[in-house]
């Protein structure tokens, strides 16, 4: 699963210290930053860059960068300046559809030499670094970790915040495929209609069905989860689980949940490119400010041995240990 937003950082980083005050120079480029991107002046931005922006940059980039932000989350309607990150003024920032932080870095033109969007967090967020809940797997038989681990080779979800910590799991053969014959089905795949459990007690918090399933190989980036579960646990960790078949969720926002209990069935909805499961956990429910955290299960079999307070990595086969 990939990430929610598009971040873009141009930058030639200046080892300037600043104090924590907006200065009028930073304050005239972000105003007019603001106008423009409300009302879709592009081009000004762009002649707004620096020469080296503008390079790294071009005009047809710039443009679609803007547009596709604009689309995802609508006008700007209120900005505040924050602080100084290095050589960027940095601004907590309310578009119609979401919260961000803008970073702008100016040269001593007052031309913009880096521009930085990302979620806005709140400094007072809670830090978890890894699961205190006791977790099972969050299903029945042996499935294999397609994305795993702390490194980029072993992970591709380390770029987003919210997902660092995630894994892509399927279900394989003895020749490692993870479909029967062609693949071009969804029902030709062993991970599709599979049922997904709860990995512990909680607090079912969201809830999101009825979008539909994929093609394998055609994903679907307007809504990146597709189908979603999250649970909140006792321990206030949210357990977050992506791309369940359509209409197979049999759970609602709001209903307590034991270990065990059926979720739903594992599906091929959202930014997927075939039926599997894209499991995490965040420290807060939104996933647009959250952090990753580290995810360990009580006691689980990888590759045929029994591992306790373990989490699995790319390429191993991982199942509950049977009662």
């Amino acid at each position: 699963m990939k990430k929610y937003l598009v971040i873009i950082l141009l930058t030639t980083f200046m080892n300037v210290t600043y104090g924590q005050k907006e200065k009028v120079a930073n304050k005239v480029v972000a105003d007019s930053f603001e106008m423009n991107f409300n009302s879709e002046n592009y081009d000004a931005i762009f002649l707004s860059f620096s020469k080296e922006m503008k390079s790294a940059l071009p005009l047809e980039k710039t443009k679609e960068f803007l547009e596709e932000l604009k689309t995802e989350v609508g006008k700007i309607t209120k900005r505040q300046f924050i602080k100084y990150e290095q050589s960027y003024a940095s601004y907590k920032t309310n578009f119609e559809r979401g919260l961000f932080a803008i970073n702008i870095s100016i040269d001593e033109n007052s031309n913009i030499n880096g521009l930085f969007v990302k979620p806005y967090k709140e400094s007072n967020l809670p830090k978890i670094e890894r699961n205190s809940t006791k977790l099972i797997l969050p299903f029945k038989d042996e499935w294999t970790i397609t994305w795993g681990g702390d490194t980029k080779e072993l992970n591709y979800h380390i770029e987003s915040e919210a997902q660092k910590n995630a894994f892509d799991i399927v279900i394989t053969d003895n020749n490692d495929k993870s479909f029967k014959t062609d693949g071009k089905s969804n029902v030709d795949y062993y991970a599709f209609g599979k049922e997904l459990i709860a990995p512990c007690n909680g607090e079912i918090v969201s809830v999101v069905d009825g979008v539909k399933d994929n093609i394998p190989g055609i994903s679907n980036p307007i809504y990146i989860p597709g189908n979603t579960v999250i649970i909140k646990t006792e321990n206030n960790e949210y357990l977050f689980f992506a791309h369940f078949k359509q209409h197979s969720i049999a759970v609602k926002e709001g209903q307590k949940i034991k270990q065990g209990e059926l979720l739903g069935l594992c599906g091929n909805s959202g930014n997927s490119s075939e039926p599997h499961l894209h499991f995490h956990i965040q420290n807060v429910e939104d996933m647009n400010l959250a952090t990753g955290v580290k995810c360990y299960f009580e006691k689980i079999q990888v590759n045929g041995q029994t591992k306790t307070d373990y989490s699995p990595i790319k390429k191993e086969k991982i199942s509950n240990v049977r009662k």
